[in-house]
């Protein structure tokens, strides 16, 4: 049945001019096929029991394609659109047949200025509109500017939630614990601070925060295991990929393997006790967008991750990471979002095509 309703979202698609857009790869070619076009600058997607697919574009619409076609979803808050603000990520929590709840992240106007913001919502029985909606947190204090916002929601085994957060260009905030800025958070569904955060309790400390140090992670996803990892800008060079640690400070802008964009140094190096290292890292800087872990085939285990700079999807694998391949066609131009559907297939957004994709595994 899911088969059949992801075939039907793909037959909808309208018309395009004809593009060599199927992938090249180690297990031969992966066929590519537009789901839903005409976008505008999509950021993110879900996928909802059924076949339904949940989709944001950062001006601020939350849309819903069916097999019957693509509508917007009402009830959105309003959010602070400027620069790489907007509206953000949607996570579909694994019980959302019985709750109906979605979660969405935004940057909110604050008082000084915006803020990643985390809003609660139900999604009414037809699936036209948020109700109930609650914003849950926002990044305290507010920051001026439209740079770094983050920010991906993950759904932690234990139901917790994790936000990733920009340091919003403030450098020096991402070690600051009494900023929310270059973090990221874990809260209940509710918003509260679990009892066992590093955090929690310590005095002139943000309780939500779980790690810190980030620059702007844009890519958040668990292992096998339940593991966090996060994808985060580098400056010129230094993009990250980090195992997220509780309590754990990963070092920007003390530490890092990229240059400023002027070519001065950053910080005292790229290594100093108390700091983590990146699992890996790219040098030059691919702008790394989502990331997920591929479960299932030839490359269970291994990890996708979208390149906003160069136009591809990275493949890493092996023990240490390293990118094993880079797979790219016409379709993957800024790619935004990438997840494995629940058909097994691989999903991703094209920014510049406004097109979300599905690529058919061999």
């Amino acid at each position: 049945m899911r088969q059949s309703l992801f075939a039907s979202l793909i037959a909808l698609a309208p018309a395009a001019p004809v593009l060599a857009q199927d992938i090249d790869s180690s297990l031969g070619a992966l066929q590519v096929a537009p789901v839903v076009q005409g976008l505008n600058d999509p950021w993110s997607f879900g996928f909802l029991p059924g076949g339904t697919v949940l989709i944001t574009e950062r001006g601020g619409r939350l849309l819903a394609a069916t097999p019957e076609g693509v509508s917007a979803v009402s009830g959105v808050p309003e959010v602070y659109t400027r620069g790489q603000g907007g509206l953000l990520d949607v996570l579909v929590p694994r019980d959302f047949a019985q709750s109906r709840e979605i979660f969405l992240s935004y940057s909110k106007r604050q008082r000084g200025g915006a803020g990643t913001a985390v809003l609660k919502a139900r999604l009414s029985e037809d699936g036209s509109r948020l109700e109930d909606t609650e914003t849950i947190f926002e990044m305290a204090p507010g920051s001026s500017g439209g740079r770094h916002f983050g920010s991906r929601l993950v759904e932690a085994r234990d139901g917790t939630l994790f936000v990733t957060l920009g340091e919003r260009g403030d450098r020096p905030a991402a070690q600051d614990l009494s900023r929310h800025n270059g973090s990221v958070i874990r809260i209940t569904r509710d918003g509260a601070v679990p009892s066992d955060n590093p955090f929690a309790g310590q005095s002139g400390a943000q309780p939500e925060i779980w790690s810190y140090g980030h620059r702007n992670p844009q890519g958040a996803a668990l292992d096998a295991q339940g593991q966090l990892w996060v994808a985060e800008h580098g400056a010129k060079g230094g993009d990250e990929v980090n195992r997220v640690e509780k309590g754990a400070n990963y070092g920007w802008p003390v530490i890092s393997y990229g240059r400023h964009y002027s070519g001065a140094k950053i910080g005292e190096g790229t290594a100093k006790p108390g700091m983590e290292q990146p699992v890996f890292y790219w040098d030059p800087s691919i702008a790394p967008s989502d990331m997920s872990f591929l479960a299932g085939g030839a490359w269970d285990g291994d990890l996708l991750v979208g390149s906003l700079k160069f136009d591809y999807i990275s493949r890493l694998s092996g023990t240490p990471l390293r990118e094993v391949e880079k797979l790219e066609s016409e379709a993957t131009l800024r790619v935004r979002d990438v997840d494995q559907g629940p058909d097994g297939q691989i999903w991703f957004l094209s920014e510049v095509n406004g097109t979300l994709y599905r690529a058919t595994l061999p």
